[in-house]
């Protein structure tokens, strides 16, 4: 089964996040931190990693740089998800190693279907649950 780590420090858009990927069929783990999502992605390399860019402790630029630059999660597809969306966020996000960049609030398909077509991308031959 897909695993999508979720990075979310609002407790309710963490929640949110997690029953939607769910219900589209994709296992979920959920951290409140940048320290946590980074030991989350590194211990245990999800399929997918969705995350706020302003987490508390590492921030998600940083958590991407980190991430591109250690060899087994160099090509971990990364979105980004954030309430601010400037272009030089969206720029210093795609600079940092995200793959995407979704503004809030968003639409619950088009997430979806971004990241399917990111899980696709990373492993042609993955089967990706379909979503409503």
């Amino acid at each position: 089964m897909i695993t999508v780590l979720i990075g979310e420090n609002v407790p309710d858009l963490a929640f949110g996040l997690g029953l939607l990927f769910t219900r589209a069929g994709y296992r979920t783990r959920t951290t409140i931190t940048g320290d946590a999502t980074l030991a989350s992605a590194r211990d245990d390399a999800p399929d997918l990693i969705v995350m706020n860019p302003r987490l508390p402790g590492i921030d998600g630029f940083d958590i991407c740089r980190r991430l591109r630059a250690g060899p087994a999660t160099a090509r971990l597809p990364i979105i980004m998800l954030s309430v601010r969306h400037q272009p030089a966020e969206v720029t210093a996000a795609h600079a940092a190693g995200a793959d995407d960049y979704i503004g809030k609030p968003y639409d619950n398909h088009d997430l979806l279907a971004r990241a399917e077509k990111l899980l696709h991308r990373s492993t042609p031959t993955r089967e990706t649950p379909d979503f409503p």
